[in-house]
């Protein structure tokens, strides 16, 4: 028996790994926590960590025909000739898991680092880690733009 990535339909991963669970196939369906803008403001939401996708243990023999037509699967990735997923990435996303969330560990980061924004109007800029906005999920940076340096404040950043 090996993991296999199943591709479903929009907003049936949860259904699907319900059917499989009760068909006695062990499932993997991480989700995570994001903060996201909703009606001017910004709320915790939960999401799926790969949208469409879920993980499977299953022999492909036995059970690729009885899971390639439960609803919600669109197909096991592979197709005809399934595609193993390695066991230490199936452990390696259990390990960050509370529950069915993925628990994100935050950059250590201190005074001084360079970072790199990720995403918004300030996308691939570089700039230098200050210090973080308690109760905020945000940090502050000196932006290094036009040969001087801008404080911003972002929530989401990469040390380089």
């Amino acid at each position: 028996m090996n993991w296999y990535a199943i591709y479903t339909k929009p907003k049936c991963e949860d259904s699907t790994v319900r059917m499989l669970n009760n068909a006695g196939i062990e499932t993997l369906n991480p989700k995570i926590r994001i903060l996201k803008r909703l009606r001017n403001k910004y709320c915790d939401v939960v999401e799926q960590l790969f949208p469409c996708y879920i993980f499977a243990l299953f022999d492909k023999e036995k059970h690729s025909h009885m899971i390639s037509y439960t609803r919600g699967v669109k197909y096991i990735v592979g197709r005809e000739n399934p595609l193993a997923v390695h066991p230490e990435i199936i452990g390696a996303i259990r390990e960050r898991m509370d529950g069915d969330i993925v628990v994100q560990t935050p950059e250590d980061l201190e005074k001084g680092d360079r970072v790199l924004i990720k995403e918004g109007p300030f996308k691939d800029f570089y700039g230098v880690f200050d210090r973080n906005v308690p109760g905020k999920k945000r940090s502050m940076i000196l932006l290094e733009a036009l040969h001087c340096k801008l404080e911003i404040e972002i929530r989401s950043i990469k040390k380089v």
